[in-house]
């Protein structure tokens, strides 16, 4: 089974007031192992992006000038996620994104859902966690996942961060590295 994690930065929360994707990244499972293929791309979104945006990603305006708009991007991404079920946390949210950009371009899918399956895993967590926090820095605490990296959000570590806690939330990810087998280890013999 191929899965793809996947994530994206906006320049604000609302599709409906236009705000765009600046930023996609995802990480390619296959057999609950990942393959360490990705794709990452930043994107210029012809409009300006929020100051709350702005807090939480880094991402300015000036960096983004000289990238490709979405619909330079568009078949490549789409090539890659192409068949996949994605897994996304608060699945609404970058779907939403994602359709919107979609439907702007002319002989592409207009929403993501007709070539993909979609895992929400905020509903997974909260199923399992009912009236707990489960955002990606709470499920990182709660299944030992490193993500002392994550200063800011950003698309590609942000979808290797929610790989490796929706591995761990569904059952695990078979071949443990060494240092995870350590991990463990000191775990159990507290």
């Amino acid at each position: 089974m191929r899965q793809v994690v996947l994530d994206t930065e906006t320049t604000g929360l609302e599709v409906s007031q236009g705000h765009r994707i600046i930023e996609i990244g995802c990480v390619e499972i296959v057999d609950r192992k990942l393959t360490g293929r990705h794709y990452h791309q930043y994107i210029k979104p012809e409009r300006a992006i929020d100051q709350g945006a702005l807090e939480v990603h880094g991402i300015t305006e000036e960096f983004l000038a000289d990238k490709p708009v979405f619909a330079r991007i568009a078949d490549e991404f789409l090539a890659f996620i192409d068949g996949a079920e994605l897994v996304i946390h608060n699945a609404p949210f970058d779907v939403g994104f994602i359709d919107h950009e979609l439907s702007k371009l002319s002989k592409k899918p207009k929403s993501i859902a007709n070539s993909c399956q979609i895992v929400d895993t905020l509903a997974l967590a909260r199923n399992k966690h009912p009236g707990q926090r489960n955002n990606l820095d709470a499920l990182c605490k709660r299944y030992m996942v490193d993500n002392s990296q994550r200063d800011l959000h950003g698309a590609l570590l942000d979808a290797e961060i929610l790989a490796d806690v929706y591995l761990v939330m569904t059952g695990g990810q078979v071949n443990l590295n060494i240092n995870d087998k350590k991990k463990l280890l000191e775990i159990f013999k507290e």
